[in-house]
């Protein structure tokens, strides 16, 4: 467990934070100030509960059974029903780091002051995530509507000290034991409570945000990958000038650009398109890699507007308001964090097309402006990358189907009283597949890019000082370079490791200087 610590406050949660605590296990406090929120906001709650009249989620039922008053004795069974019967998921478990950030961002939320919940049961929360402890979380349960029910439900179970969870030696054990190893005494629930711990976006935002991170390091990776295609085909870097990306301003085509103009900066290979063969122009996926990449940077920054924005947010129905109210609302509908997930998943479709289109012209002799066919030693006796491409391709083939949107579907349910939903979770559950898609499809380039700019240097061509510096730090990960045919496979997960931990971009900054 890393010791870093994140404080929750009433507001103030950064996408660093949901990182920190999801992938490298920071603790969690609750500050002063969250927890004198939950004590006034739990004031309001008890005294509506003690009134005659019914309040959704306090005296009533729930969705399309909530016409239904509940009565005092009953309530706190009411609670633990809710929980339980939506704790209903089914399929494959989701990773670690999703359940983390579930659990953390419903925190965030309840510390807000506007759910109703005590501040022990925060402080549970937060116990539990400090302990290492997961729960079970499955693939399918979540419409995106009402919130991440199900797999928030398997949550608030933990808490209650029942169904499954992972300790932090890994290994899977019933909830219960797993808190009273840690000292933590199970949660019971009263008034709104249960319904206060299931009613969020917290999945679909906490995989929006670590997809967002993952997807910084791929974007500039690619803009590497794209300089280092064009270098080996002999390209033109005036396609890259600043002044042409002026006229035509979107901010990400600039950044993309400018990337590859200093990852090209000294190099003796660009600008050989009229020697023997000559080219008026570069085919499109190299002259256009940044109008490509640089779309693709400017939907990232839009979906990063909408997850601050849901960072900010208090995802809860019905809400205490700072009046006194407590009001229902429609706030737990997940479309504005649906349809970005869906954005993120074209984007990224199109960035592994470009990708697979400039490796498959490094390989085709007829296109690649003097390399040995499919980079091999010796073709015919060799086959070099053919079945790499081979590989790439149907990665790219998997990226399309995903790019289908989620969110353009809605399945009635509750009766019809839930009868339109986001299905956010599915996005976002496709959208991971996507960008571990994506990784692997950008490594496969760096691979063919890298062999085919060792193969010009052989010929005498001096390469750009960043792409020796990318070549170099992928030879030394374990990515072999030219040669006779050899076991394939370790070679490309070597470079897929390579970029899924930004070692890329670590290996050409030193030469190129902080790149965007």
């Amino acid at each position: 467990m890393d010791m870093h610590t994140v404080v929750v406050g009433t507001s103030g949660t950064t996408a660093d934070d949901v990182v920190a605590v999801a992938r490298h296990g920071a603790r969690v406090e609750l500050s002063t100030a969250a927890v004198d929120a939950l004590a006034a906001s739990r004031l309001i709650v008890d005294a509506l509960a003690a009134k005659p009249e019914p309040v959704y989620g306090v005296s009533t039922g729930f969705g399309a059974l909530a016409s239904r008053h509940i009565s005092t004795e009953l309530r706190a069974q009411l609670q633990r029903n809710i929980v339980r019967s939506h704790a209903a998921g089914m399929g494959p478990r989701v990773e670690r780091e999703v359940v983390r950030a579930l659990m953390f961002l419903r925190l965030k939320t309840v510390a807000s002051g506007h759910t109703g919940v005590r501040p022990e049961v925060a402080q549970t929360m937060a116990d539990v995530l400090n302990a290492g402890i997961t729960p079970v979380v499955h693939e399918y349960g979540s419409l995106g509507c009402s919130g991440d029910l199900a797999p928030l439900s398997h949550c608030a179970l933990t808490l209650m000290g029942e169904g499954e969870a992972e300790g932090p030696d890994g290994t899977v054990r019933p909830a219960g034991e797993l808190l009273a190893a840690h000292g933590i005494t199970p949660v019971e629930l009263r008034e709104k409570e249960g319904l206060a711990l299931l009613n969020g976006t917290d999945g679909m935002l906490g995989m929006l945000v670590m997809a967002l991170a993952d997807l910084r390091i791929l974007y500039t990776s690619a803009d590497i990958t794209a300089a280092l295609s064009l270098e080996a085909l002999l390209g033109t870097d005036k396609v890259l000038a600043p002044e042409l990306h002026a006229i035509r301003p979107h901010p990400g085509q600039g950044v993309s650009a400018d990337n590859m103009l200093r990852v090209l900066a000294g190099s003796g290979l660009t600008g050989h398109h009229q020697d023997d063969a000559p080219r008026v122009q570069d085919a499109y996926s190299v002259r256009c890699a940044p109008q490509v990449n640089g779309a693709g940077r400017d939907t990232l920054d839009y979906a990063a507007v909408v997850a601050g924005r849901e960072l900010a947010s208090a995802v809860d129905n019905p809400v205490v308001l700072p009046d006194g109210r407590v009001e229902s609302n429609g706030n737990f509908h997940g479309a504005p964090v649906a349809y970005v997930l869906d954005f993120l998943a074209i984007v990224a479709a199109d960035l592994g097309s470009i990708c697979e289109r400039r490796t498959d012209r490094l390989l085709d002799k007829h296109r690649s402006h003097g390399l040995p066919p499919f980079l091999a030693d010796d073709a015919g006796v060799d086959s070099g990358l053919m079945i790499a491409q081979y590989t790439q391709a149907a990665l790219v083939s998997e990226m399309k189907r995903l790019a289908v949107p989620a969110s353009a579907d809605s399945i009635p349910s509750s009766a019809m009283q839930e009868d339109h939903v986001s299905m956010g979770w599915s996005a976002a559950r496709k959208l991971r597949t996507a960008v571990d898609n994506l990784t692997r499809i950008v490594a496969v380039e760096l691979y063919a890019a890298t062999r085919a700019v060792e193969l010009r240097a052989a010929e005498g061509l001096v390469p750009a000082p960043a792409s020796q510096a990318a070549v170099a730090a992928l030879r030394a990960a374990g990515a072999e370079g030219p040669g006779p045919d050899r076991f394939l496979a370790p070679d490309l997960a070597a470079a897929d490791t390579f970029v899924r931990e930004g070692r890329l971009v670590a290996a050409v900054e030193p030469v190129t200087g902080p790149l965007a």
